[in-house]
């Protein structure tokens, strides 16, 4: 029996060996791959999440992939995830990279929800060799020294340097170059890296007026003037309000409030940077309007006003008061900011429930535009999720000039959504001033990403237009496009808000 088991010792022995030694070289090929992966991602400049968090970023990608063949029994479907769906994500993630954006199978959005725009397509659409290039559309033409000649649909809303970080600025001041839009500052200031990638710049004036202040914080026509003189200045916005915080000034936590971003602003290193919750001089309709003139009389540049929009009655106020004095009074542009908006700090009282969204407010107030004949000379800027091209396209239809966006461009350089815009820790060094999550953001590189995100959403906005039969997408109105209603049918938007400036097809 001793010798039986000492054989059957003797013939497994070397199996024991050959298995221990293959787990060995297992055990080892697994670490090697770990280190080459991990060299591979720590020294590569394309992607911020893998940089950042070599090896184990690649299981977000794993995950994500997955998704896509276990969502129908364990995660929730391409639109229903919030504030940003998935679907929309991914198309801004395809264009950006200049990725093929179709899609198989068929529709993921469903267009019996309250609110869907659908666009009516025309029995005979435009002929690709029938289009025209999108048409330059002049701000502040008669009544500016200097007007602008703005070329994009889509352009960069306002993001602080500050409540972004300098790589960040870097990428959308560089890639706004490069596709031809423009680039908002935020009320943070002008940074030097805003001026360094050579975009054209809409400077904004914040409630708390950082970067144009005097040791007050009083407006400053000096540091105006001073401002004013930068070439790739274009235009000067008056911030009354912001979609994500209406009734709220800017809030940037001491966290991020470094020596540079103090010097910029005009206030002290490490603390929290609250602005006021209106400008202090602006108390009514007339205030504002002298405001406007104030600094497009110091800078000689387009000067308009941002506000969301709630109450609609003193817009009638307003626009009264501008005919009285006449259409030199007028504001250059006016930014309608929505509900929807985003931001890096806001109280959730207000994130959720103050503010209308831009859907009930952007045809309003183009109709009050209209009714005191004031759209010709007054041009309508729009932003608050307006990220894909049928958002885009609606827009237009709506009585939009140009549209805004912020968190599309975020989205366009790597945002992943992970919400912690807020807290420094933004894993993708969008952000954050934290300089280990900022080596992940290559601006060269996400530079060329906001420029494709550009080119592409204004390509398939042309195919929306030319789908609706017209030859570019200025051309686009409210007979263009149906809203979907209670009871599943739809009806034209100019039924629903109708205007002296439609002609139905």
């Amino acid at each position: 029996m001793n010798e039986q088991i000492i054989d059957v010792v003797k013939t497994a022995t070397p199996i024991l060996e050959i298995l221990s030694t293959l787990f060995i070289f297992v055990i080892g090929l697994i670490i090697l791959t770990i280190v080459i992966v991990f060299i591979i991602d720590i020294t590569q400049n394309k992607n911020a999440i893998l940089k950042n968090y070599p090896v184990i970023g690649h299981f977000r990608y794993i995950f994500s992939s997955l998704g896509e063949f276990f969502r129908q029994y364990f995660f929730s479907m391409d639109r229903e995830e919030m504030p940003f769906n998935r679907a929309d994500r991914t198309w801004i993630h395809k264009a950006s990279n200049n990725l093929n954006t179709t899609s198989a199978f068929g529709s993921t959005n469903n267009l019996s929800i309250t609110g869907t725009a659908i666009f009516v397509n025309c029995p005979f659409p435009t002929l690709d060799e029938d289009a025209v290039a999108t048409k330059n559309v002049v701000i502040g033409k008669d009544y500016c020294d200097i007007p602008y000649d703005a070329k994009s649909i889509l352009n960069i809303s306002g993001m602080s340097f500050g409540a972004i970080s300098k790589p960040a600025v870097l990428a959308f001041s560089n890639g706004a170059r490069m596709a031809g839009c423009w680039y908002n500052t935020g009320e943070g200031g002008l940074s030097p890296y805003h001026l360094e990638g050579g975009a054209d710049l809409v400077f904004q004036i914040g409630t708390a007026k950082y970067g144009v202040r005097d040791l007050d914080g009083n407006l400053s026509d000096e540091k105006l003037i001073e401002i004013a003189a930068h070439k790739k200045v274009k235009m000067f916005e008056i911030k009354m309000s912001q979609g994500a915080k209406p009734g709220k000034g800017g809030i940037l936590p001491g966290a991020k409030v470094t020596e540079q971003i103090a010097n910029i602003r005009g206030i002290k290193t490490g603390e929290d940077s609250i602005s006021p919750n209106r400008h202090t001089n602006i108390n009514s309709a007339s205030d504002l309007i002298e405001m406007i003139n104030h600094v497009r009389k110091i800078t000689k540049k387009p000067t308009g006003f941002k506000s969301v929009i709630g109450s609609f009655d003193w817009l009638d106020d307003f626009f009264i008061e501008i005919n009285k004095r006449g259409l030199s009074y007028a504001p250059d542009f006016i930014t309608i900011d929505s509900g929807d908006g985003g931001t890096g700090a806001a109280p959730t009282s207000l994130l959720d429930d103050v503010g209308l969204p831009i859907k009930e407010t952007l045809p309003l107030v183009v109709n009050k535009l209209e009714k005191h004949n004031l759209k010709n000379r007054i041009k309508v800027i729009t932003s608050g999720k307006l990220v894909t091209p049928s958002q885009v396209a609606w827009a237009l239809c709506a009585g939009a000039d140009f549209i805004t966006s912020a968190r599309g461009f975020m989205f366009s350089i790597g945002c992943i959504q992970a919400l912690k815009c807020n807290k420094n820790t933004c894993p993708t060094g969008i952000t954050t001033h934290n300089k280990r999550l900022q080596k992940g953001l290559n601006p060269e590189d996400k530079a060329t990403k906001v420029a494709n995100y550009v080119k592409n959403i204004n390509k398939a906005v042309e195919i929306i237009s030319h789908s609706c039969g017209v030859k570019e997408p200025r051309e686009l109105n409210r007979s263009h496009v149906r809203i979907v209603q209670n009871n599943g049918g739809s009806i034209l938007m100019s039924d629903i808000y109708p205007t002296n400036n439609n002609n139905k097809k």
